[in-house]
């Protein structure tokens, strides 16, 4: 195993209120409504609590990224966010180039505490817009227009120097017409950086439900893959490189350098409601899960553990492999052989391979095992066959 000094270190935080949970979503997310009674103080303080029992596992590291996730996190108080924020500094510590991201929504709510988040000490925001087109919107069920998208952009582009947004394609009945249209439109925003997702049916969400019923009608695979080989060309004739799957950046620097850290298979510690942490010590890899309900999460984080995990276990090389591999094909630099021979410790299943580099799936060019073009739409698939 790699030795825990070459690795990143980042700190992941779960925020797991939202006002309303949208259709597709199958994240850790508890509704809370329009009149949020979240009480913010016990909450800055279970958090801090949480990262001070995880702290001493960081070895010396000190940390090169904060994320704060959710959930909705742009419904915390700055006072919250800056609690965790100086705590982290006070029990781990920064490097000096530190990336501190926050999603947030796009309402006239969420943006109003954008400057509270900035002097807390965020330096990156990542808004969820979802869609530029209204009706598209509201079958997501987001609680935002695009007016108030636009106008929330503006407002973030006033208070931060690095920002991304999202948007959703490849979703029932859009029209891949509309889609490039809709995603000149994006680009004439001028992003510094944008996540483009297509939407999947997820098990246990609502919109698994409506296509049970057959209310709805998800794109195919050869739908979908045409829709990203496209959108990955018209970002590239953009000048957007895409540095992994579905994110593209117009210069290095605005790349997400928390998430490389995850495809990259380094170090993080969770903490919140259902945050997952690895972290290596020990000569070994660790995987750290929290108890996903709110009030049980709170209930043990205030009691005599200091914390609420519920699952801490050392990785198998298998494991680490099924983990890393189809994370690291996601970066467009692929993953170094010499940190597969790391994870694995076992040769690359040569035959799978040839087959795949045959058909112009992957690639081993410069000891860096690389997915194509073609291959980008079906990575887990790859993953999986070079493991069997």
């Amino acid at each position: 195993m790699i030795a825990p000094t070459d690795f990143r270190l980042g700190l992941y935080v779960h925020w797991p209120f939202c006002q309303k949970r949208c259709p597709y979503c199958d994240f850790n997310v508890h509704e809370v409504g329009m009149g949020d009674s979240t009480d913010h103080q016990r909450w800055a303080a279970a958090l801090v609590r949480e990262l001070q029992h995880f702290a001493p596992l960081a070895q010396g590291r000190l940390l090169t990224s904060i994320f704060f996730g959710g959930g909705t996190p742009s419904l915390m108080q700055p006072e919250t966010v800056a609690a965790v924020i100086e705590a982290a500094q006070a029990e781990i510590g920064f490097r000096n180039d530190i990336e501190i991201s926050l999603e947030a929504n796009p309402t006239s709510s969420d943006a109003d505490r954008f400057s509270g988040f900035r002097d807390a000490g965020v330096n990156r925001l990542s808004l969820g817009i979802q869609s530029l087109r209204d009706k598209a919107l509201l079958a997501l069920g987001r609680q935002h227009t695009v007016e108030e998208a636009l106008s929330a952009l503006g407002h973030a582009r006033d208070t931060f120097d690095n920002i991304s947004f999202d948007l959703m394609y490849a979703r029932p009945r859009q029209q891949f017409e509309d889609w490039q249209a809709e995603l000149d439109e994006a680009l004439a925003l001028k992003p510094n950086h944008i996540s483009l997702y297509q939407l999947t049916i997820e098990p246990n969400t609502i919109f698994e439900q409506l296509t049970r019923k057959g209310m709805i009608q998800p794109k195919d695979a050869d739908e979908t893959a045409d829709f990203y080989l496209a959108t990955r060309a018209q970002l590239e004739q953009a000048g957007f490189h895409g540095y992994e799957v579905s994110n593209h950046a117009r210069e290095p620097h605005f790349q997400s350098q928390h998430n490389r850290l995850y495809w990259a298979y380094q170090d993080y510690i969770g903490i919140g409601p259902g945050a997952h942490g690895r972290l290596t010590t020990g000569g070994s890899k660790i995987a750290t899960r929290q108890h996903r309900a709110p009030s049980v999460w709170l209930d043990h984080v205030e009691g005599a553990a200091g914390h609420a995990t519920v699952t801490r276990e050392v990785l198998s090389a298998e494991d680490r492999l099924a983990e890393a591999l189809p994370f690291g094909l996601r970066l467009s630099e692929g993953l170094p052989l010499e940190h597969y021979a790391d994870l694995a410790e076992a040769p690359l299943n040569a035959r799978a391979l040839a087959v795949l580099e045959e058909e112009g799936l992957l690639s081993t060019g410069a000891g860096v095992l690389k997915v194509t073009d073609q291959g980008r739409p079906v990575i887990d698939a790859l993953a999986r066959y070079l493991q069997s």
